[in-house]
């Protein structure tokens, strides 16, 4: 908490400086831009007033600098007229100051008044006349001097209250911010400890704060999710192989107390290996549907053709089909390219005729279907077997979920979750439907280009 608060602190004097050096930047900029700007003006008009001066005839420039002396009200302006040697001719300039006809120059000269002479720091341009003589026009800038004094002033009194003023605001920005975290914080601790109920409050829904609430309470919403779906799994896992284990330790027991021969002993471990090749199909199964669902297969992906991996799992289950006298019939599209793992399609495809096979009457009827329809290549699954009811459709894909018709026929109730998994890491879409028996499609966006 201390160093929450030291932090946040922190924050608040970093804006305070940074609102300070913002402020001094800017009334540096104001500062130069004035100072540049007057004394532009102030060049200007000198090497005006000289040149003017200069282009006068020889008897007129004495006259012409007394002139712009006494037009000078409040002693601002100054020039002069000096001899070759540098002696004054007229004007109230005591010396000249430099020799040097290369523009305005800010430097200081001794001005003469009539209470005596006085250092004045002047912009002045010299220009040497046609006789040789020197001319000197300048202008004070006491108004440079001026401005600066209450650009500083201004910083000075108006930059103390602003920069409390910013440490303020930083300090009540920093305390929102610390109490929405610190609440972030102890609902995290919370959510931590197990209590995934939790949520992280929105209070406006433009703010970054309730933006990232909204992100982690989606992802607290998925986990809630997933840990609910586990903890089924478990459940589901334990029952479905208590069962075949509790059979394969009877029929172990009865077998060492009751064989008589070894052909009964190797009868009973023929249907303990049966037993326990049941539980490990059914372990195989969900390793294979987490390491489908975590992606690790997208490595393998290519452009295949859905219509040649249907053609074998049809070609597959025909004898199957045949010892129960089931039509089963296939129309294909002459070519379907899909994006995805040959052998996880070819396994989806399987899985869905074994469970059209399984769940179809003697003398019924399972028919194959891989077609292209507005833009997707279809596989379709029909059989004229009992069906899933639509309370059921969405059920019927999470592991181990067996509907009340299929209680009685082989099988752990892993198929479709696996052929949905298989679906959702290529992007496809599981579609369960009904209609006399079971419509199980598959759909496949087409591949562009």
């Amino acid at each position: 908490m201390f160093r929450l608060r030291l932090t946040s602190f922190r924050l608040a004097i970093a804006f305070a400086c940074a609102f300070f050096l913002c402020t001094v930047a800017l009334f540096g900029l104001v500062y130069w831009q004035a100072t540049t700007w007057l004394t532009t003006h102030f060049d200007g008009v000198v090497i005006k007033r000289a040149t003017v001066i200069a282009a006068m005839p020889p008897d007129r420039w004495i006259s012409a600098v007394q002139e712009r002396v006494n037009e000078d009200p409040g002693n601002l302006l100054s020039a002069g007229l000096f001899t070759q040697d540098g002696h004054r001719v007229a004007g109230n300039v005591a010396t000249l100051p430099f020799r040097a006809a290369d523009g305005a120059r800010g430097v200081t000269i001794m001005r003469i008044d009539p209470d005596g002479q006085h250092a004045q720091r002047v912009r002045a341009v010299v220009l040497k006349l046609s006789r040789g003589e020197w001319l000197i026009v300048g202008r004070n800038i006491q108004e440079n001097e001026e401005i600066a004094e209450i650009i500083g002033r201004v910083l000075v009194l108006g930059l103390l209250p602003a920069l409390g003023l910013a440490i303020l605001a930083g300090v009540l920005l920093s305390i929102g911010s610390r109490q929405r975290i610190e609440e972030l914080t102890t609902l995290a601790g919370q959510i931590a400890a197990g209590d995934l109920h939790q949520r992280l409050p929105v209070v406006e829904g433009d703010h970054p704060y309730d933006k990232l609430s909204a992100i982690i309470n989606g992802m607290l919403e998925h986990m809630q999710s997933l840990v609910g779906q586990l903890a089924n799994v478990g459940n589901d896992i334990a029952h479905d192989l208590r069962t075949p284990l509790t059979r394969v330790r009877t029929t172990l027991e009865r077998a060492r107390e009751n064989s008589q021969s070894v052909d009964e002993l190797r009868a009973a471990a023929d249907r303990a290996i049966d037993g326990l090749d049941k539980s490990l199909a059914i372990v195989t199964a969900l390793l294979r549907i987490a390491a489908i669902e975590h992606g690790r297969r997208t490595v393998a992906f290519g452009t295949v053709n859905l219509t040649e991996i249907v053609a074998e799992a049809v070609e597959l289950y025909g004898p199957m089909a045949e010892t129960r006298n089931i039509r089963l019939s296939a129309n294909f599209a002459a070519n379907a390219p899909v994006v995805g793992d040959r052998d996880l399609l070819f396994e989806a495809a399987a899985n869905l005729i074994d469970n059209a096979v399984k769940f179809t009457p003697d003398n019924g009827k399972v028919e194959v279907t891989v077609t292209s329809d507005d833009g997707h290549t279809v596989l379709c699954v029909r059989d004229t077997g009992p069906g899933i009811s639509e309370e059921e459709r969405e059920a019927v894909t999470r592991r181990f979920y067996r509907a009340d018709k299929s209680r009685r026929t082989p099988g752990a109730g892993l198929g479709l979750s696996l052929v949905s998994a298989i679906a959702k890491l290529h992007g496809f879409r599981l579609v369960i439907g009904g209609g006399p028996g079971c419509v199980i499609e598959i759909i496949c966006p087409e591949i562009s280009g």
